[in-house]
């Protein structure tokens, strides 16, 4: 077994999350190595729907444009369809939902928005490309076998192409799923109901639908045909599909019965069409779980994604929280591996990760109990959503906030669980509001760094900022006095808001960076 020394970060699992991870560490300076037990990004899609959040996140990393590119264009086109076969739904025998349009103030709270659904596949085929670019090492056909960590660091052992490896690193971040190795090696639990409803297959195949579907576009459709119900969704809304079909264990049936000859028949019972020409990728087996972590981080290792929550699939949340745990995890490890923080920074990241969890699957949840609750248009269902306690979705991905010690004077709970422009006012905890200043977004402006904003009458923090290293901009907006200054940490929460300036305005920036960073307070010369 040969050994190696690597004194950063190993990622485990090459996942959508796992590959951002890499990403962000990577975006941030920290050397990092990912391993994954295939041999590369998956082919199969699980999930479509990209947040707004994560699409911010992408932007960050440049490569909004290119997830857009490979995206599908549903503008204007339908998100949820009903029919009861493709043919029919050409044919015009479709009930229809509009991908949900934003209210005027929600398209005021982001920069930049995908202009339809992307498949999880392209957009790991985009991260992992750019990471290859960068010359990321990604150790695939690899798998981590054992694990174990002491004060100074963590050894793993593992095991690729070339036989096995000893390596030790400084941290860990497994992304490795439901079934997380690293997760059930570190001896942590997992609550919540567990797996929901019935064992499905997800059956990614080609088939050339457009002549059925005469131009009907849409995100999912139900089939409703007794021979052949499921779920329809669009890869690349031409030739690319998945489609999920119930495995009814009750009667018998099996995940390896579903063979691929058997695939293809479901499909073209589906499509109604005897003859359609199919071919048959790939075919998957997965049933819906709401389940999360006893605990986010052991010492040196931190959970996230599948690792540390598995989200019931309607809201499109689960694929979006994960990349908000590396978003969050990220910045925090970099701080401390550059010697701009001490450790006390990294316990803030369950301390702020595992309520937004909690709250996210108690949301999917409700959701899970009456999807109308998700679907629904107008006052009647806005009603029952109140009535539920079902939060609006733009909130579920945007407005969440954070209550821990790298946040001063939080204010934990969004004011609106509806209006997402209303939870988005600058309080301490949530994501810095978006505006524009010159044609640049303040999210923008934050460009992955701490950054300081300023109110129009601010020139005393903005010599402040220059004394104490930090970029500021002076901004004109609603949130923000005109005396006032924010301080907005690289992930783009606010940690900081004042009204008014301070004596010392340099000293008072110091003292809350030193707070937040968990920095050693000096022990002052005798």
């Amino acid at each position: 077994m040969t050994e190696t020394a690597y004194p950063r970060v190993l990622v485990v699992g090459g996942g959508s999350v796992g590959l951002l991870t890499t990403a962000l560490l990577t975006h941030h300076g920290v050397p990092a190595v990912l391993v994954e037990r295939r041999s590369g990004p998956s082919v199969h899609p699980r999930a479509t729907g990209i947040g707004a959040r994560t699409v911010e996140i992408l932007r960050e990393l440049g490569l909004d444009a290119a997830v857009d590119a490979v995206a599908v264009d549903l503008r204007g086109k339908a998100g949820k369809a009903v029919a009861r076969t493709v043919v029919e739904m050409g044919a015009g025998d479709v009930v229809t939902v509009p991908m949900p349009t934003p209210a005027a103030d929600e398209f005021d709270v982001t920069p930049f928005r995908l202009r339809g659904v992307c498949a999880q596949d392209r957009l790991d085929a985009v991260v992992a490309a750019d990471l290859a670019r960068r010359g990321a090492d990604l150790r695939w056909s690899t798998r981590l076998v054992g694990i174990t960590q002491d004060a100074s660091g963590v050894d793993v052992e593992l095991e690729g192409p070339e036989g096995r490896s000893a390596l030790r690193c400084a941290h860990v971040v497994a992304a490795d799923g439901t079934h997380s190795t690293v997760r059930t090696a570190l001896g942590v639990g997992i609550t919540g109901p567990g797996d929901l409803g019935k064992s499905m297959i997800n059956i990614l195949f080609r088939a050339d639908l457009r002549p059925h579907l005469r131009g009907t576009s849409f995100a999912t459709c139900t089939i409703t045909t007794p021979e052949a119900p499921g779920l329809l969704a669009t890869v690349d809304g031409e030739e690319n599909w998945v489609f999920h079909v119930a495995c009814d264990v009750d009667a018998g049936e099996r995940p390896e019965d579903f063979t691929p000859e058997r695939c293809a028949a479901i499909v073209r019972t589906a499509v109604g069409d005897p003859g359609l020409d199919v071919e048959v990728r790939s075919v998957l087996s997965w049933r819906p779980r709401s389940a999360a972590a006893e605990k986010f981080a052991v010492g040196r290792v931190f959970l996230v994604g599948d690792a540390a929550h598995t989200v019931s699939p309607l809201g499109a949340f689960g694929l979006n929280t994960g990349v908000a745990d590396a978003h969050n995890l990220a910045w925090k490890l970099a701080a401390v591996h550059h010697g701009e923080a001490g450790t006390g920074l990294l316990d803030t990241y369950a301390r702020e990760r595992e309520p937004v969890a909690a709250a996210t699957l108690d949301q999917a949840m409700r959701r899970a109990a009456d999807p109308a609750l998700h679907w629904g248009r107008g006052p009647e269902a806005d009603a029952a959503r109140a009535a539920a306690g079902v939060w609006a979705a733009p909130v579920v991905h945007l407005g969440q906030r954070y209550d821990s010690a790298a946040v001063v004077d939080p204010r934990p709970a969004p004011p609106s669980t509806v209006d997402l422009a209303a939870a988005l006012d600058g309080s301490p905890g949530s994501r810095v509001p978006h505006a524009w200043v010159d044609g640049v977004s303040t999210l923008d402006l934050v460009a992955s760094r701490w950054t300081l904003l300023v109110g129009t009458e601010g020139e005393r923090w903005l010599t402040a900022a220059a004394e104490v290293g930090l970029p500021a901009h002076r901004v004109d907006v609603p949130w923000l006095s005109a005396h006032g200054a924010m301080l907005v940490r690289p992930d783009g929460i606010v940690a900081m808001r004042t009204t008014t300036a301070t004596p010392d305005p340099a000293r008072f920036l110091t003292e809350v960076l030193d707070r937040v960073l968990a920095r050693p307070v000096p022990v002052p010369s005798t």
